[in-house]
């Protein structure tokens, strides 16, 4: 399939950076939020035709160059049969592992859960525009580990989550074996149904030391990653917050890394070295602001657009739900009318 997201992702050099964003389906689209009137979040992942509406929206919708398979990170403990409901105030399981003696006693991995997944990007693959690529994707080990012990977020600082990797490493990293097990069997399962390229989202990377993190954590990752790229399909991994932690990813095996908005996309770049892409990293509170302010802050990026052939635009993290569909569509066309050659 030729597009100028799989040409950039597979080291081709291209006219300008592709563009997509990280929580584009759902959220800013009228479409979407049209949908929500009449389906709960659950009833849109659950029913392959829905999911594949939404994933599909932005790309009419936006102009984006990729689309984003629409679904969530925590179906993983959904498939290993935890309760999961989806509030007014994030997701939060009935029964989190944080309250029982055994945790991996009350797993059990489920893969056929996992098929109304596929059943969507079925849809998708056969419906989509042509020339479209489709990114896959899953939450990465540390980030569905401490949803699944903690229950809920709190704060996003997860304190049970984290007290079971420091006082019963062995319990935790049992855990995190199971998650990555059935993890990658979900990743090369999406790979079979068609997806172009894989995401890992690690929202959760800055939870830990990186010390803890480089050795509980990326063994994990490398395990999922590897399986991915062993098929041939490129791999991008999204470390939220691990901050200076990403130099340790220099001459990783992961075609692109994600970049948070607190770092800045050059020292990233310098950080994993020439071989590995960045994607990444405006932040997207700026898109609730005004379209002037966006301008500023996008021209800010044309000296690295000019000279690095190895980048896809996108957010340091996920679209805000307060943000103007109209400052997303601006971002959109703003990336592909810019004179990436003039720098």
């Amino acid at each position: 399939m030729n597009s100028i997201f799989n040409d950039t992702i597979n080291g081709i050099n291209t006219e300008r950076p592709p563009v997509w964003f990280m929580r584009q389906a759902g959220r800013i689209i009228p479409s979407y939020r049209r949908l929500k009137e009449k389906y709960s979040f659950h009833e849109l992942m659950q029913t392959p035709e829905l999911a594949a509406e939404v994933t599909l929206q932005p790309v009419y919708e936006l102009g984006v160059d990729a689309a984003i398979l629409f679904s969530d990170i925590l179906v993983i403990p959904e498939a290993m049969g935890m309760k999961l409901e989806f509030t007014d105030h994030g997701p939060r399981f009935a029964a989190p592992l944080k309250n029982v003696k055994e945790p991996l006693s009350v797993l059990h991995p489920n893969p056929d859960k996992l098929k109304h997944v596929y059943a969507a990007i079925d849809v998708i693959v056969s419906s989509r525009p042509e020339n479209t690529p489709l990114i896959g994707f899953c939450g990465a080990p540390l980030t569905t580990f401490v949803y699944m012990v903690q229950g809920i977020s709190s704060n996003h600082l997860f304190p049970a989550a984290v007290d079971l990797i420091y006082r019963d490493r062995e319990t935790a990293n049992q855990l995190l074996t199971v998650i990555t097990d059935l993890s990658i069997e979900y990743a090369l399962q999406q790979v079979k149904h068609g997806v172009s390229a894989f995401q890992l989202f690690d929202t959760h990377a800055g939870l830990l030391p990186y010390a803890v993190y480089n050795e509980m954590i990326l063994p994990h990752v490398r395990r999922i990653l590897k399986a991915v790229r062993e098929t041939g399909t490129p791999v991008i991994f999204f470390p939220k917050g691990l901050g200076h932690g990403m130099s340790a990813l220099h001459n990783e095996s992961f075609d692109f890394v994600g970049v948070d908005w607190q770092m800045s996309i050059e020292d990233a770049k310098a950080m994993v070295g020439p071989e590995m892409g960045v994607q990444g990293n405006l932040d997207p509170r700026i898109l609730t602001t005004d379209k002037e302010t966006i301008r500023k802050a996008l021209e800010a990026y044309l000296p690295f657009g000019s000279r690095e052939h190895k980048w896809i635009f996108n957010l340091g993290h996920g679209v805000l739900p307060d943000t103007p569909f109209e400052n997303v569509k601006f971002v959109v066309d703003w990336i592909k009318s810019a004179d990436w050659r003039r720098g």
